[in-house]
């Protein structure tokens, strides 16, 4: 063999082994952390490649284990996305720099309460859907205990729930968070700690994710669940024998939110997402899913199960107060504290 030959033989087994030697990351063209049910995740997934060409790897978690998962990541971001789960925790990111401004072009179709959340965080999150909190009873397993059906957060204190809520745990759940500033702010924080220590009696399980006690109210494994509302929406148009309950002294809601990691290694497709996960189209995915939520494109179909927000007594929830990280830790210090570390 020639020299010159040689030599052009080496350089390309070089090139071939540098190529080789590249992270195999490089596949994977958006990473997404999702917090919906997987029943919504894997559509918005499937949606999106369709639509772009853009491979997608994606993880379902709950909002809260999400949050600390950035947190821990913050040095070496292996997310481009975070889409879903209640905003309070997307705000706390945005206020600890651990997601990227951007302000997309769709914001001027959005509904007030989404745009708010943007501004709110100086546009490092943006509302994609809203929900109430309240939540829901097996109505058979209520008759089998001949007990007069709830309706107010007071009921659930009550001797004859011993054993029978179900809830999730603040420390992971957004949905569980919303709840402890959402008594917070209905009762008083001193009433409201004393209303979770009576609850906490009553509580069978602190689960992980924020949607499953709806789950087992419908299965019965539970005779109450605390959720959000269209959590139990859906296992109602499932067929369960499930009652749905906004409380009488008022309730709070969230505003599910979007953000952009900082450092993203897939920023331009980030945007992308971004973009396309705000129209109409993307939207409306959530109908086939079973996700009852208020979209927050004006012109994205409502489905007609969703919980009406307008016959429910919301509370003016403050987003900017319980938003917050200092906010975050110190009620659920607090709820470690004096509540979670009782016998039940």
């Amino acid at each position: 063999m020639k020299i010159s030959a040689f030599k052009s033989v080496a350089l390309a087994v070089m090139a071939i082994g540098a190529f080789a030697s590249q992270p195999a990351r490089a596949a994977e063209e958006l990473v997404v952390y999702c917090n919906v049910q997987e029943e919504w995740c894997r559509p918005m997934v499937t949606a999106f490649e369709k639509a772009t060409n853009i491979k997608v790897s994606m993880t379902r978690k709950s909002a809260g284990e999400t949050y600390a998962q950035l947190k821990a990541e913050a040095a070496n971001p292996k997310a481009d996305i975070w889409w879903g789960g209640t905003g309070d925790p997307h705000l706390q990111a945005a206020e600890e720099g651990l997601t990227e401004p951007y302000k997309s072009p769709k914001l001027a179709e959005l509904q007030p309460w989404a745009v708010k959340q943007a501004e709110a965080s100086k546009y490092r999150t943006v509302g994609i859907y809203a929900g109430a909190l309240g939540y829901s009873y097996n109505t058979e397993e209520l008759a089998k205990r001949k007990l007069a059906a709830p309706k107010c957060w007071a009921d659930l204190i009550k001797a004859d729930y011993k054993g029978e809520v179900q809830v999730a745990n603040p420390n992971a759940s957004g949905t569980s968070y919303n709840m402890l500033a959402t008594l917070v702010q209905v009762m008083g924080e001193d009433k409201a700690f004393d209303y979770l220590k009576a609850l906490h009696r009553n509580v069978n399980q602190y689960t992980k994710a924020g949607a499953a006690p709806a789950r087992a109210v419908a299965t019965g494994e539970t005779l109450v669940g605390i959720t959000f509302l269209h959590d139990a929406v859906t296992q109602v148009v499932e067929g369960a024998p499930v009652k749905v309950v906004a409380p009488c002294e008022g309730t709070g809601y969230e505003i599910g939110s979007m953000s952009i990691v900082k450092g993203a290694k897939n920023m331009a497709n980030a945007k992308k997402w971004y973009d396309w996960a705000l129209t109409p189209e993307a939207q409306a995915l959530a109908v086939n899913a079973k996700a009852y939520q208020v979209p927050s494109n004006k012109a994205a179909p409502t489905p007609p199960q969703a919980p009406k927000l307008a016959d429910i007594k919301l509370i003016d929830y403050d987003f900017a107060k319980y938003g917050t990280s200092a906010e975050r830790r110190r009620l659920i210090e607090r709820w470690d504290r004096e509540v979670n570390s009782l016998p039940r």
